[in-house]
């Protein structure tokens, strides 16, 4: 079993109570808009980390992350991106890696909007965690924990880290 942490859209921003988080998962996935090398830094102290570069990453960042990342985890192969347009008409640079890769799961950020849902035409759970900085117009900060066991998704939870608190 693994313990999986889904974090996107830091835009620099880390404290103390997500690494608390970080802490307990086993892996933690980063979708992008990491928005400063800090925030790999910490989270990379506390627990594994697979991070792809957003469109708001710095060249030091994408020079030690990649666009997309594809893992397998317990019989699951995830696909991670920042920007995967919306399913099933994704855009065209993920449309290509499903056809070819087939995953089972996608996650993505960029939209600050956290979002659970299935695509049925492509057979794939899109997850997109919302955002965990306070930079954008989300009004609460959040994160999305499960558990991977065995070809089985347990225990999905809502991290909710309280409010944005400043506008942009």
């Amino acid at each position: 079993m693994k313990k999986i942490l889904l974090i996107s859209d830091t835009h620099g921003y880390i404290d103390d109570v997500i690494l608390k988080y970080a802490k307990k998962a086993d892996l933690v996935i980063h979708a992008g808009d990491i928005g400063d090398i800090n925030v790999i830094d910490s989270l990379s102290k506390v627990s594994n980390l697979r991070a792809v570069y957003g469109n708001i990453d710095s060249a030091e960042i994408r020079s030690i992350t990649n666009e997309n990342e594809l893992l397998n985890i317990e019989g699951f192969k995830i696909l991670t991106t920042h920007i995967a347009g919306k399913q099933p008409n994704y855009n065209s640079r993920i449309k290509k890696i499903i056809k070819k890769e087939y995953p089972d799961i996608l996650i993505y950020g960029h939209s600050h909007i956290l979002k659970v849902e299935n695509d049925k035409k492509n057979n794939i759970l899109c997850i997109n965690p919302g955002a965990a900085g306070k930079h954008g117009f989300h009004k609460k900060r959040t994160m999305i924990r499960f558990n991977l066991n065995k070809k089985k998704i347990e225990n999905m939870e809502i991290v909710e880290l309280g409010n944005r608190l400043s506008l942009s």
